[in-house]
């Protein structure tokens, strides 16, 4: 008997939101399991979460007893664990793109304007909304920039990030594409990723990955996640 797969997760992180896109297009079944990232001062900061992952933060999954976290290792564990429909792509070279793209998204873009951040801001900097929001924007377009020509310019790159079977790349895009138009970005401005995430969001991994399929997403969420 196959060990479960547990992902505890939140509607709207990002983070989290890709390992959703990479369990579902690996078609693998898994208990997800609801950190409301806001409520009762976060439910990542409880003891009983924070044994699992001591940086308070999500995605983490359980396969059986182990414990995996951060997203990028992850959807690695996942592609090298459940070959079939591969994340990555074969050769080295192409292996070592995608996980370029990735890592713009995953390390470049995202952790500047996740919770944590946002939250610093506003409690101990007391930064007002429109200049923190302002900032939000101002690191995703700087990553956008990049990654649009990256895509724009570069034969290899196909109905998604990297030829005709979406994978790892686009599984961090669509994502940070979702947050992008949550502060306001114009994504006109990036034609080959809108291009891209619109692929995507054809494809049911990526539709029931979405943060309003989730069973923890409410009516309305005030708090910017």
């Amino acid at each position: 008997m196959a060990e479960l797969l547990r992902l505890y997760s939140y509607w709207r992180s990002s983070a989290a939101y890709r390992v959703r896109i990479g369990l579902n297009l690996k078609g693998l079944s898994y208990d997800l399991i609801p950190v409301h990232l806001v409520r009762d001062g976060g439910q990542q900061h409880h003891d009983e979460y924070a044994q699992l992952n001591p940086q308070h933060l999500v995605p983490t999954l359980m396969h059986g007893g182990r414990v995996m976290r951060q997203s990028l290792a992850i959807l690695e564990y996942l592609d090298e664990s459940w070959p079939e429909r591969p994340l990555l792509p074969a050769s080295a070279r192409d292996r070592a793109r995608v996980r370029a793209l990735s890592q713009l998204v995953g390390s470049d873009i995202h952790p500047l304007n996740n919770l944590r951040v946002l939250r610093f801001f506003e409690e101990e900097w007391m930064v007002p909304a429109v200049e923190r929001d302002a900032w939000v924007r101002h690191w995703i377009v700087e990553g956008f920039r990049a990654m649009e020509t990256l895509l724009a310019d570069d034969l290899v790159t196909g109905t998604y990030c990297h030829g005709e079977a979406p994978g790892m790349a686009d599984a961090c895009l669509v994502p940070q594409v979702y947050n992008a138009r949550r502060f306001g970005v114009d994504m006109s401005a990036y034609p080959t990723i809108a291009r891209i995430e619109q692929a995507c969001l054809q494809l049911p991994a990526f539709r029931q990955a979405s943060p309003e399929q989730q069973p923890d997403a409410p009516q309305a969420e005030p708090a910017r996640a």
